[in-house]
């Protein structure tokens, strides 16, 4: 990556000029770079550096080892650039290790693939899709990626759109579930609706129902981003995920292999150009099958 200093930057030390461009999720961010010797010029470099207009910075990025391996998985790959990767991610692949899954997954994926920004053991990951959830995820391939992505999941500017189908028939044809999301403190690999815990907001829409099967087929928009959150939202007003292992009673005699959701849509904003991006990833064949069926 390279940076030139403009107007709105000279005066400023380098490490936050760099950070203040974007390109660092943090300050420290940016002076850990400078320290490793990432950001190279005609200049001495040193995080103090008082920088001027029309200065140029050279920054490579950070290829510190990661404790995983790269593994050759196939990705199913929607769009991709020097910045961003787009994957639809087939249900059944874990986005991460955990335990008793030490490698297998999208992260071990990405290390085969050169990706190093953000936490060694998640690289280039921003946000998550649970294991038997298909659908897209957006990876950051560079640090201003990784900053930009970071920063529109946490000012809720990244759109992320699901298709779920639903156990019961919703009367309603849009609904806000807004019920805050914790820790089951009976089953800590479970979570649940708290008035404790951290917000949680989702919008559903009816798209279609099915009455002769009662189950009804939803598109959930998140406004934040909680592990489980359309799982456990559903499964609170009494209408769980088909095929939901976990959260539901009842929801698993039309499909029983994992739930029923896959995040169909997803809109950004490119952390280069700035422009706003949509992508979209069709429905799995299995889920395609079940729909056709009820039909």
């Amino acid at each position: 990556m390279k940076l030139t200093i403009d107007s709105s930057l000279s005066g400023k030390r380098l490490d936050e000029a760099l950070f203040a461009s974007g390109l660092f999720i943090s300050r420290s961010k940016a002076k850990e770079a400078i320290e490793e010797g990432r950001v190279s010029s005609t200049f001495k470099i040193k995080s103090s550096l008082k920088v001027e207009e029309g200065m140029v910075f050279e920054i490579a990025e950070s290829k510190t080892p990661s404790s995983l391996k790269g593994e050759d998985i196939p990705l199913d790959v929607i769009y991709e650039d020097e910045d961003i990767l787009i994957i639809n991610k087939e249900a059944g692949l874990l986005v991460h290790p955990g335990n008793g899954h030490p490698d297998g997954t999208l992260a071990n994926a990405l290390i085969a693939r050169g990706i190093a920004v953000g936490d060694n053991s998640r690289p280039g990951i921003v946000h998550r899709i649970d294991k038997d959830t298909s659908g897209l995820l957006a990876i950051a391939k560079t640090e201003l990626a990784f900053a930009s992505l970071s920063e529109q999941l946490s000012t809720h500017l990244m759109h992320r759109e699901y298709k779920a189908l639903v156990n019961g028939i919703i009367v309603e044809d849009d609904a806000k579930i807004d019920a805050p999301i914790g820790r089951d403190s009976r089953e800590r690999t479970k979570l649940k609706v708290d008035l404790k815990g951290k917000e949680a907001i989702t919008f559903i829409h009816v798209e279609k129902r099915f009455p002769k099967a009662q189950v009804t087929l939803v598109d959930c928009t998140l406004l934040t981003g909680r592990t489980h959150q359309i799982r456990v939202h559903m499964d609170y007003i009494g209408h769980p995920v088909i095929g939901d292992p976990t959260y539901g009673r009842g929801n698993r005699k039309i499909y029983d292999k994992g739930q029923l959701l896959h995040a169909y849509r997803l809109t950004l904003t490119h952390p280069r150009t700035k422009k706003e991006m949509s992508f979209e990833a069709p429905l799995p064949s299995y889920f395609k099958e079940i729909l056709e069926q009820l039909d």
